[in-house]
C-alpha cells in the first residue's frame, strides 16, 4: 500500500511544493551555470528505472567538455568548473530531478538510477535494485555514496528493496540532511566521481 499508493503521491505533492520554493535558486543557479559552461546548464542522460524501464536524469551539468590536443575528454577533476565544484559540494546539481520526480521517473528516496551499459553486469542479488523506483537519495548515499565500493552500494540498495517502508524512507532523508551538510561521500577515494562499474570478480 504504502510503495504503490502512499509513496508515489507524497513524491508527487512535494516535488511541486518543492519546485516552488526552490524556483528562484533554480533560476539562479541555470544562470551560472549556464555563463560557466558556456550555455550548456543541464546534463541529461538515459538511466534505467524501476523494472528496467529507461528514462532521461535530468542535473545540473558541473563540468564542461574541455578536451585534451587529441580531442579526448580531459579527467572529471580537470573538468569541474568552480561554480561546479560548490553546486557538487552541496548536492545542488540534483535539484533538477524534481522534474523526474514530478514525471514519475524517480522517487526521493530509492537505490540511485544507472547506466544501462550496467545492465548486463549485475547479479541476480544486484538485479533487485530495479524492483522499486530509483531515488535522488538512498540507503546507499547516506552510508558513503562514492566513498563505498560498488558490492557495498549494491548491498545497501538490495537491503532498501527487501526493507522498504515509510519510516526508513523518514530515516533516509534526515540522513540525507545531515550529509549534505557535512559534504561527506561526494568524491571516491581518486577521483572527482565514482570509479565505473565493470562487473563482478568471480
Amino acid at each position: 500500500m504504502y510503495a504503490s499508493t502512499v509513496k508515489p503521491f507524497l513524491d508527487v505533492l512535494t516535488a511541486v511544493i518543492a519546485l516552488l520554493l526552490l524556483s528562484p535558486l533554480l533560476v539562479v543557479l541555470t544562470l551560472l551555470l549556464t555563463i560557466a559552461n558556456k550555455g550548456f546548464p543541464f546534463f541529461t542522460q538515459t538511466r534505467v528505472g524501476k523494472n528496467e524501464v529507461l528514462f532521461k536524469v535530468i542535473k545540473f551539468r558541473t563540468m564542461n567538455n574541455a578536451t585534451d590536443a587529441d580531442g579526448n575528454l580531459l579527467p572529471d577533476a580537470e573538468r569541474l568548473t568552480a561554480v561546479g565544484k560548490f553546486v557538487r559540494k552541496t548536492s545542488l546539481d540534483e535539484l533538477p530531478q524534481l522534474l523526474n520526480v514530478l514525471n514519475g521517473d524517480m522517487s526521493f528516496v530509492g537505490p540511485r538510477p544507472l547506466l544501462v551499459q550496467y545492465l548486463p553486469l549485475y547479479n541476480d542479488v544486484q538485479k533487485q535494485r530495479h524492483h522499486v523506483m530509483g531515488g535522488i537519495t538512498g540507503w546507499a548515499q547516506v552510508n558513503g555514496r562514492n566513498a563505498i565500493s560498488w558490492q557495498q552500494k549494491f548491498n545497501f540498495d538490495v537491503f532498501y528493496v527487501q526493507n522498504q517502508s515509510f519510516w526508513l524512507d523518514v530515516r533516509i532523508l534526515f540522513l540525507t540532511v545531515f550529509k549534505v551538510a557535512k559534504s561527506e561521500g561526494i568524491s571516491a577515494a581518486n577521483a572527482a566521481t565514482m570509479e565505473p562499474f565493470k562487473g563482478n570478480i568471480e
